[in-house]
């Protein structure tokens, strides 16, 4: 029994630290996919290269895709990235996250496969 409740703790305080991690860099999971602090859905770029620690959507791009900004300090799966203009860029598995500009509200993902290269995060 002692065994049993210790285990159980141990997955408690395992939960507690993985949405402490997701909510420290500002984003969470909501219906299967990672939603930012506002509800709002975020997105990979396939032209991104995960652990490059940058970000190619820079420009017109970014007015676009919007680059989510770290909330906190991020703990894994989740880092951060510094964009061209010198600005940091959460990062989910390494590869830097966005909004879509034209995603009005929270729940929309009217970017996911837009080209076939952006991308809903399911976590």
């Amino acid at each position: 029994m002692r065994l049993l409740a210790t285990s159980l703790l141990a997955l408690a305080c395992a939960a507690t630290s993985m949405t402490a991690a997701a909510q420290g860099a500002g984003v969470k999971a909501v219906d299967g996919v990672l939603v930012d602090a506002q509800g709002m859905t975020v997105y990979t770029f396939d032209k991104d290269t995960a652990n490059s620690g940058k970000s190619v959507c820079n420009g017109p791009c970014a007015k676009l895709w919007p680059p989510v900004a770290p909330m906190g300090t991020p703990m894994a799966p989740y880092s951060t990235v510094t964009r061209d203009d010198g600005s940091a860029q959460l990062a989910y598995q390494g590869k830097p996250l966005y909004r879509y500009e034209k995603d009005a509200k929270a729940g929309d993902r009217d970017g996911d496969n837009f080209k076939d290269i952006w991308h809903v995060v399911k976590p």
